[in-house]
């Protein structure tokens, strides 16, 4: 299982990766998701990277005709690397600010930095650390003090995302540390929770930055 970058072209998937669409959908002052329409599972299938595809997610080769630049322009520093650290009383939180706009990071409670400055208390320490965990770009990393990540143990899979409240189509989500690798041959550091762009204007490509809510990208169109 892993996804090839292809050079200005879209990422090939291989190995059988479950696909899915899900819908972020807002309940009570957090979000969750909503299943979507049902994708075609195939052993190798290609997903739009461009942004331009009539049969999105799938590219259809409009890449072409749009003289799609898809150059990579992500660090390839490893996450810890990357990332600061809010260190608070009984838990520390790590943020590398790949931000993909999801909104998961905020919940009844509180956001996740909120909940994270209270984890003192059980209650607000186990909200901060499912905020954290529910960050589908990996831009947030529960950690206790004595180094134990908290992170949800996802099966492989690959989700496409929609955002009607943003009146946008989201990024990939890519689930379960599914090997990503470059259109230069490298592979980038194994994460078990990663947004992939498919709008085609991240400045922070291949991985999603919430552009596409700024343009109010909808595949298909």
């Amino acid at each position: 299982m892993k996804i090839k970058i292809t050079k200005n072209g879209p990422y090939i998937v291989s190995g059988g990766i479950p696909l899915s669409e899900k819908i972020i959908t807002p309940k009570g002052s957090g979000y969750v998701y909503e299943d979507g329409v049902k994708l075609p599972q195939n052993e190798n299938y290609s997903l739009c990277r461009c942004g331009a595809s009539k049969n999105a997610p799938f590219c259809d080769s409009s890449h072409e005709e749009k003289d799609f630049i898809g150059k990579e322009t992500a660090s390839r520093k490893t996450y810890e690397q990357r990332a600061s650290i809010s260190e608070c009383k009984t838990l520390d939180l790590l943020d590398d600010g790949r931000c993909s706009y999801a909104r998961f990071c905020h919940r009844e409670a509180g956001s996740v930095w909120e909940l994270t400055e209270s984890s003192s208390d059980p209650v607000s320490r186990n909200e901060a650390i499912i905020a954290a965990s529910e960050c589908p770009a990996g831009r947030l990393l529960a950690r206790d003090k004595d180094g134990t990540e908290h992170e949800i143990e996802f099966e492989k899979a690959i989700e496409i995302l929609q955002d009607p409240e943003c009146k946008a189509s989201c990024g990939i989500f890519v689930k379960g540390g599914i090997p990503i690798e470059s259109a230069d041959g490298e592979t980038y550091e194994l994460r078990n929770r990663v947004m992939l762009c498919r709008c085609g204007s991240s400045d922070n490509k291949p991985f999603c930055d919430a552009t596409h809510v700024d343009i109010m990208y909808v595949d298909g169109l």
